[in-house]
C-alpha cells in the first residue's frame, strides 16, 4: 500500500505546474547576486508575468518571516532572499564585516548625501559635510552601499558616485523613490547635514 501513495504524492507534486514554477524561481533567486525584477525572472523562466507573480507569491508565504531562516523581500526593483531578522546577527559574525551595523555617523551622513543628490563627487560630498570624505567614501565603496558612476566634466574630473542596489536592501528601499522627502530644506549648510544625518540614522535604526 505504501509504494502506491507515494507514487501519488509524488505525481501530484510534478503535476502542480505553479509549484514548479516556484522552484525555478527558488533556484534563480538564489544564485543571483543582486534582486532579480519580474520582467528578469519571467524572461529567465520562460513564463508569463502573472504567473510569475503567482509563484513568487507562494514563495513568500513559504519563505517569511518566524516561519523560516530566509525571507523573500521585495527590494531595490526586484526581488531577492535575505537572512532572517533572528539569524542576521548569526550571518553578520561570518562574514565578519555587516555592512548595516557598526555604520559610523559620518558613513550615515555620507550615505544620506549620495542617495540624495547622487551621482555625487568627493569634493562635492566634503562641501555638503564640511570635512574630507575621502576615508568615508573608499569605506563605502569597499562595503558595497556606494559605488562609481562616472566622472565630472572636464579634464581630471573626478570620479562620481552613487548608491548600489545593495544600499537599498540594506535599507529596506524597493527604489530611491521611497526615501523621505526633503521638502523646504534651508540652504544653510549646517541644515543639510543635520537633516541629512537624521535621516539616515532613522533608516538604519
Amino acid at each position: 500500500m505504501d509504494r502506491p501513495l507515494r507514487l501519488i504524492s509524488q505525481q501530484t507534486i510534478v503535476s502542480s505546474p505553479i509549484d514548479a514554477l516556484a522552484r525555478t524561481l527558488e533556484g534563480l533567486l538564489v544564485v543571483a547576486s543582486q534582486p532579480l525584477s519580474l520582467e528578469q525572472l519571467a524572461e529567465a523562466a520562460e513564463e508569463e508575468p502573472e504567473r510569475i507573480e503567482t509563484a513568487l507569491g507562494l514563495l513568500a508565504e513559504r519563505y517569511r518571516e518566524g516561519r523560516s531562516g530566509i525571507v523573500l523581500e521585495r527590494a531595490a526593483g526586484g526581488y531577492a532572499f535575505r537572512a532572517a531578522r533572528e539569524a542576521a546577527e548569526a550571518c553578520a559574525r561570518l562574514f565578519e564585516r555587516p555592512v548595516e551595523r557598526g555604520l559610523s555617523q559620518a558613513a550615515l551622513e555620507t550615505l544620506a548625501i549620495v542617495a540624495y543628490t547622487g551621482p555625487v563627487s568627493r569634493p562635492e560630498i566634503a562641501r555638503i559635510r564640511g570635512v574630507a570624505a575621502d576615508s568615508t567614501v573608499a569605506s563605502l565603496v569597499e562595503r558595497g552601499l556606494i559605488a562609481e558612476a562616472g566622472r565630472e566634466s572636464g579634464p581630471g574630473g573626478a570620479v562620481r558616485y552613487r548608491v548600489t542596489p545593495l544600499f537599498e536592501r540594506v535599507f529596506g528601499l524597493d527604489s530611491l523613490a521611497e526615501l523621505p522627502r526633503l521638502d523646504d530644506l534651508a540652504e544653510d549648510r549646517e541644515a543639510i547635514r543635520e537633516r541629512l544625518l537624521e535621516v539616515a540614522s532613522a533608516r538604519a535604526s
